[in-house]
């Protein structure tokens, strides 16, 4: 983890200095930032909650979720993309007579290497990095009533977004997929109670490494962005896509969701400046 870390700081440092190599014209950099709300199904389970003897039980229904998004151009090559998420979720067993509560709050800091083979296109490649803590809690379960999720990824990330005119009007399609490659997490094993692991110290093996073996972690979006009158709309659909198989505990946690909000772009100056620039250079447009 230390060397991704280490990995994420020089990409900063490089792009720090890319950025001031490059302002020959002295077009600023403005800041693309997207507030979405979204309504979706999802599907849920633990075994760690699960009743004894019941298996892996999934619980189906309605989530929310909220999506705070910015990307920012470094370089005429290299973007900033940051994002948050919270989703939180009410569902149910098949036969509607248990319920389970769920909710995800993740943080996501990555950059992308960018190129435009055509007019119009823009694609993106590079690393993030990803942390996670969400929850499982299971209202009527006589066993462990709660499961905890905590993870720290190293994630892959690839996008595209593409511009084009309906009668002359812009719109701007991205589609990108986030997926975790290496990371750790949280595991403990089915049966070990939080009490044993915080309170009596028992935290020995808690903490596991994960990748494509153990643990399948991928974030789509697609979306377009539609300005009308003096605003911006971004809107279409977000996949969430998580599974472990992990200590002897399983886990999967899927949704589907529209997504819509508002997308602002801005350029922050200091006086003066402010008024000498008047063009910026976006990283999403």
């Amino acid at each position: 983890m230390k060397k991704i870390i280490i990995l994420l700081a020089g990409l900063g440092w490089l792009s720090g200095s890319l950025a001031a190599q490059t302002g020959e014209d002295d077009v600023p950099y403005s800041v693309n930032e997207g507030t979405m709300i979204g309504l979706g199904r999802y599907n849920l389970a633990s075994s760690y909650v699960s009743p004894p003897g019941e298996g892996n039980v999934s619980y189906t229904g309605i989530g929310l979720r909220t999506l705070n998004e910015r990307m920012k151009l470094l370089s005429p090559h290299l973007s900033l993309q940051q994002i948050l998420h919270v989703d939180l979720s009410m569902t149910q067993n098949s036969g509607a007579t248990i319920s389970a509560l769920s909710g995800i709050i993740d943080y996501t800091y990555g950059y992308h290497y960018r190129f435009s083979p055509v007019e119009n296109l823009k694609l993106l490649a590079g690393p993030s990095l990803r942390g996670m803590f969400g929850f499982i809690y299971n209202t009527q379960s006589a066993n462990n009533s709660t499961a905890i999720n905590v993870d720290i990824d190293l994630n892959l990330s690839v996008a595209a977004l593409y511009t084009f005119y309906l009668r002359n009007y812009p719109l701007t399609l991205r589609y990108q997929a986030d997926l975790a490659s290496a990371g750790v997490l949280f595991a403990p094993d089915y049966g070990q109670s939080y009490y044993e692991i915080f309170g009596l110290g028992n935290m020995g093996g808690v903490v596991r490494f994960s990748s494509f073996h153990n643990k399948l972690a991928m974030r789509n979006y697609l979306t377009v962005d539609i300005p009308l009158w003096k605003f911006t709309i971004r809107t279409g659909y977000m996949n969430n896509l998580y599974s472990t198989d992990i200590s002897g505990v399983k886990t999967h946690h899927f949704s589907h969701s529209f997504v819509i909000g508002l997308v602002k772009e801005f350029v922050s100056f200091k006086g003066k400046d402010l008024r000498k620039r008047r063009r910026y250079k976006s990283a999403y447009y």
